[in-house]
């Protein structure tokens, strides 16, 4: 018997979040431990490193699980993809210390989600990104938002606690916006999220910059926790891409 760490990719379009639910819920947990079942697995509960909402997507959830496997790690890829629906895939598999915990032992999570602006409905993209309209989006304002972000804030202007009472002070290492073409990608890491944090991270950046709201409003949100823009980016855009560990524990996928 070994634990076993397998990094995760899933589109989230036909999921009801990454969480095991009811059973008439299809989730990404869900689909795991039936992947599992199948090859002789007969705990309880597979272990998450995070919770992504319904519709979001990830190429870098990371998972864990207890299975006595007796052949290689190549072969328990292929055995779980071959179990694993279409719109899931295990990407790396590696045996891990009995104690490892994806959650607990994270230090770090970074997402990125993805805008594009065009006046007419794109079907090929919607699937993954948000078409924001009217394209008007002031990418020299998106710039200086973003980096205003790193540092240890309280975000509750920006989300809710996974839990009642929880804390709402977190740690922003990195936030920027990419341009590609008609694109911007905004990528961001932290120790933790709050509960919709990225995406309304996201919605309260764009449209400022598309001039719907003046930019100190957005400092005085990190600064003061006054209200910022009511609104939520939709789910489609966000991707779990990576969730980091320390150097003994460094999962990161290898290119």
């Amino acid at each position: 018997m070994a634990r076993y760490q397998i990094i995760l990719a899933y589109d989230g379009t036909e999921f009801l979040g990454s969480q095991r639910q009811a059973k008439s819920h299809r989730t990404v947990q869900g689909e795991l431990e039936n992947a599992l079942y199948k090859l002789g697995w007969r705990e309880s509960s597979a272990l998450m490193a995070g919770r992504t909402d319904a519709g979001v997507h990830a190429s870098g959830q990371v998972a864990a699980f207890d299975l006595d496997w007796k052949h290689s790690l190549e072969d328990l890829t292929n055995a779980l993809n071959a179990n694993l629906p279409t719109d899931m895939a295990a990407r790396q598999v590696q045996i891990v210390p009995a104690k490892f915990h994806p959650r607990f032992d994270a230090i770090a999570r970074r997402y990125r989600y993805r805008i594009f602006c065009q006046k007419q409905r794109d079907p090929l993209r919607e699937r993954y990104a948000w078409r924001v309209h009217p394209v008007i989006v002031d990418g020299a304002i998106l710039h200086a938002l973003a980096a205003m972000l790193p540092g240890i804030y309280d975000f509750s202007a920006f989300g809710s606690p996974p839990r009642p009472g929880g804390g709402t002070e977190r740690h922003l290492m990195q936030a920027s916006w990419q341009q590609q073409e008609d694109e911007w990608h905004f990528e961001v890491q932290a120790n933790a999220f709050l509960y919709h944090m990225v995406r309304r991270l996201v919605h309260a950046q764009v449209v400022i910059a598309q001039g719907k709201f003046p930019v100190e409003i957005f400092a005085r949100a990190l600064a003061e926790q006054v209200e910022v823009p009511s609104g939520l980016a939709p789910s489609n855009g966000l991707s779990l891409v990576e969730v980091s560990y320390s150097d003994n524990l460094n999962l990161k996928l290898e290119k």
